[in-house]
C-alpha cells in the first residue's frame, strides 16, 4: 500500500500502540526536546493536523528489505564490542540496527568512520537493560535526545539512538515521541540517502528509494523538501554539503529542491554561528566546492550565514583558480576570505560564526594585507621580515603568498629555517626600556637584523638602539598612536 494513506496507517498504528504502553508506564511515553517539556505527549495528539505536518509522502517500496549485502565494508564493523551488543539487544528482545551515514557509506562501498545505532528499545529499557548486564555507559546527555552510550569491554563506545516521531518542530529543536516503527523514524530523516537502516544479517531496509538515488547519485529531501528543511534549517546547509560528497555533475541540483531552499533561506537566521560554520567549513573545501558556494549565494543565504550579501566573487573565483596550483588541503577560511571586501567583513563574519582565534585573525590579516602584494611586499626579505612582525604568525605569512598565488615564494618561504634572534626582551630592559618602547625597539632590531641577512650579532644591535630611540616618541600613548 503506498502514498499518504499507508502514511496515516503507520502513524495510527504507532500511536496506538503508544497509548496502550502509557497505560503500562508513563515513561514510554516521554516527551523529548531541546528544552525538555515536562509533560507528556498524549495520545490525543495524533490528530490530522500532526499526520498532516510530516508532508506529502514519497513513493515508498512495498518490501523495504528488498536485498542484502556481504561486502568487506559491511563485515570490516563487526568488532568483539559490536558482536556483543548486537547478542544483548537480541537477548532482551529489542530490534537493533545499523543507521544512517553508516548504511549509506557501506553501500557505496567506503568504510564507515563511526556507526550510529537505532533501536525499538527506549532510553529507559536500554538503561535497565546495561544496569542488569553490567555495562558502563557514558554521556548522560545523550539521554535528553533518546541516546543512550554504553561503553563494551571498556574498549568501545556505541551511540544507540530510540526510534521515534516528531511532534513539534521551530527550526531548530524537536519535540518527539518514541515508536518502534522504523518507516516513521525514516520518514522524520532528512534525505532519502541518509533515511536507511542496515540489519546485522546485512539486510538493507529502504523506505523511500534512498538505494535508488545514491546508485544515481542523487541528493533529495525524503518527502516535500519545505517540510524537512522548516524542521531544521540546517539542513539547508546539510544538503549542500551531501551533493559535495555525493552527486556526480557541480550543477545537477533538483530544481524543487533549490526553490525550497531559497523560500527557507532565512530560517538559517535561527541556527547558532558554530553550527553553521561546522557545515561550511566542509562545503568549501569538498567537492564542487567553489560552485557549490556561488549557488548558495543565488540561494540568498550569505546575509543569514555571515557572509556579504554583495561578495567579492571576482576575487574569489581568481582565488580558487589560485589554489589549483598549491597543495591540498587549504584552510576553509582561507577560501572565505575571498569573498570578503575589508577587515569590517572580517569581523562582521566572526561576529556571526564565532570562528576560532586563529581563523578570526587569518581573515582579518588576508583583508588587510593583501593589496600590499606586489607593492609594498614583492620580495622574499619582505616576506621574511613580514613574518618577524609582532603578532604576526609566520603561517599567516604563508597562506597570504598562496592567497596572492605566489607559488616560488611560498616554496621559498616554507623551506626558510628562520636563525634564532641573538636579544631578548631582558636584555633591553637592562638599558631602561620598559613596556611600549621595549616592544617598539625590539620590533625595530628585527627588522634591522633581517636587512643585514640575519648576520649582525646582539653586540652589534645594541649600538642600533639610541639611532632608534630618536625616531620613536617618548610618550608610549604617542607612539602607539603612530604605529
Amino acid at each position: 500500500m503506498n502514498g499518504p494513506r499507508r502514511l496515516v496507517k503507520l502513524t495510527t498504528r504507532a500511536f496506538a500502540s503508544l497509548a496502550l504502553n502509557v497505560r503500562q508506564s508513563s515513561r514510554w511515553m516521554k516527551t523529548m526536546a531541546g528544552r525538555m517539556s515536562p509533560c507528556p505527549v498524549r495520545p490525543r495528539d495524533a490528530s490530522p493536523e500532526l499526520i498532516a505536518q510530516l508532508g506529502k509522502l514519497p513513493r515508498m517500496r512495498k518490501n523495504p528489505a528488498f536485498r542484502k549485502v556481504k561486502s568487506p565494508e559491511f563485515q570490516s564493523i563487526f568488532t568483539p564490542e559490536l558482536k556483543e551488543l548486537e547478542a544483548m539487544f537480541k537477548k532482551y528482545d529489542y530490534e537493533l540496527r545499523i543507521a544512517g551515514g553508516a548504511v549509506r557509506d557501506i553501500l557505496m562501498s567506503i568504510p564507515p568512520k563511526d556507526i550510529d545505532l537505532a533501536t525499538t528499545a527506549t532510553p529507559d529499557q536500554m538503561k535497565a537493560m546495561f544496569e542488569k548486564e553490567e555495562v558502563r555507559m557514558i554521556n548522560a546527555n545523550g539521554e535528553k535526545h533518546g541516546t543512550i552510550t554504553p561503553r563494551i569491554n571498556d574498549k568501545e563506545n556505541f551511540e544507540v539512538t530510540t526510534l521515534r516521531i516528531d511532534i513539534r518542530t521551530d527550526g531548530r529543536h524537536a519535540e518527539v515521541i518514541y515508536t518502534t516503527n522504523w518507516q516513521l523514524d525514516a520518514n522524520r530523516r532528512d534525505l532519502t540517502i541518509n533515511s536507511m537502516f542496515l540489519g546485522f544479517d546485512g539486510t538493507v531496509y529502504d523506505y523511500f528509494y534512498g538505494f535508488d538515488d545514491l546508485q544515481e547519485r542523487r541528493v533529495v529531501f525524503v518527502g516535500e523538501a519545505g517540510i524537512r528543511i522548516k524542521e531544521d534549517f540546517l539542513r539547508i546547509l546539510r544538503y549542500f554539503r551531501f551533493y559535495g560528497r555525493i552527486a556526480k555533475d557541480e550543477n545537477n541540483h533538483d530544481e524543487a529542491t533549490l526553490a525550497a531552499v531559497k523560500e527557507n533561506a532565512g530560517g538559517l537566521a535561527k541556527i547558532s554561528g558554530e553550527r553553521i560554520w561546522t557545515e561550511l567549513q566542509k562545503i568549501v573545501v569538498g567537492n564542487y566546492g567553489s560552485e557549490l558556494l556561488l549557488e548558495m549565494h543565488r540561494c540568498n543565504l550569505f546575509e543569514h550565514i555571515g557572509l556579504p550579501v554583495e561578495p567579492n566573487l571576482e576575487e574569489y573565483e581568481r582565488l580558487c583558480e589560485a589554489l589549483k596550483n598549491f597543495d591540498k588541503p587549504h584552510y576553509p577560511i582561507l577560501y572565505i576570505a575571498g569573498m570578503l571586501h575589508s577587515v569590517e567583513d572580517a569581523i562582521a563574519m566572526h561576529k556571526r560564526l564565532k570562528l576560532s582565534a586563529y581563523e578570526r585573525d587569518l581573515a582579518r590579516f588576508i583583508t588587510q594585507e593583501r593589496e600590499k602584494v606586489d607593492t609594498d611586499y614583492t620580495t622574499l626579505r619582505d616576506y621574511q621580515k613580514l613574518c618577524l612582525k609582532k603578532y604576526i604568525q609566520r603561517d599567516y605569512v604563508e597562506q597570504l603568498l598562496k592567497y596572492s598565488n605566489k607559488l616560488e615564494l611560498y616554496n621559498q618561504l616554507k623551506s626558510w629555517v628562520q636563525p634564532e634572534f641573538p636579544i631578548r626582551g631582558n636584555t633591553l630592559a637592562e638599558h631602561g626600556l620598559k613596556k611600549i618602547r621595549l616592544g617598539l625597539v625590539l620590533e625595530e632590531l628585527r627588522l634591522l637584523w633581517a636587512d643585514s641577512d640575519f648576520q649582525l650579532n646582539d653586540i652589534d644591535l645594541l649600538k642600533k638602539i639610541p639611532d632608534i630611540l630618536e625616531k620613536i616618541p617618548s610618550s608610549p600613548i604617542k607612539a602607539k598612536r603612530s604605529k
